[in-house]
């Protein structure tokens, strides 16, 4: 994988909570998920447009004591299989489980923890993308300085944290209400993504 190189594939890394669920503080619990409205109709647009969809979320309520991996992971799974009733796919799932004041193993200094991009990168490795062709959205400046790091044009979304966010982002970061109208901004333009 070698940025801009054209090689690779166009992927749209989204961020979890805030921009696809409803924020809820430490979301884990799957009676307690929701998602924003547009959501999976945004992905499933993603993935007809070739699109590779690649989550990334940091989860510091595992390093907090809050939940498990297996908690994150069986929610993952709850929402594949809720997007599948609407034909849409999330294509891969990363997650940052540490944090500074985290316990034990996940205090540990990481590279993967937003605004960081190794999540980014770590996919971008695996599944071959080409980042300078892809796209970062999210609700928190975290996650636009995550994609400026990979090398990905970024969005941030006004729900979530996002309008909250919004005067702090950098200008050339595109500004759009939620996922879908992001979503829907980039597949009228994706030849040019």
């Amino acid at each position: 994988m070698v940025l801009g190189d054209g090689v690779g594939r166009r992927a749209v890394f989204v961020d979890r909570d805030g921009t696809i669920n409803v924020e809820k503080d430490y979301l884990y619990r799957i009676e307690d998920f929701e998602f924003i409205p547009g959501a999976p109709e945004a992905i499933r647009l993603l993935n007809e447009a070739g699109f590779l969809v690649v989550v990334v979320t940091n989860q510091s309520g595992v390093a907090r004591g809050y939940y498990t991996e297996e908690d994150v992971e069986s929610l993952h799974r709850h929402i594949d299989a809720e997007l599948a009733k609407t034909g849409a796919r999330v294509d891969a799932w990363r997650y940052c489980p540490h944090h500074p004041a985290g316990r034990g193993s996940y205090s540990l200094p990481c590279r993967c923890r937003k605004p960081l991009p190794g999540m980014l990168l770590d996919a971008a490795r695996r599944h071959t993308i080409d980042l300078a062709a892809s796209v970062m959205i999210g609700d928190k400046l975290a996650d636009v300085e995550a994609g400026i790091a990979a090398g990905c044009r970024t969005i941030l979304v006004r729900s979530g944290y996002g309008a909250a966010e919004e005067a702090r982002v950098s200008p050339g970061t595109t500004v759009c209400d939620d996922l879908l109208a992001a979503v829907l901004s980039l597949v009228g333009q994706r030849d040019e993504v």
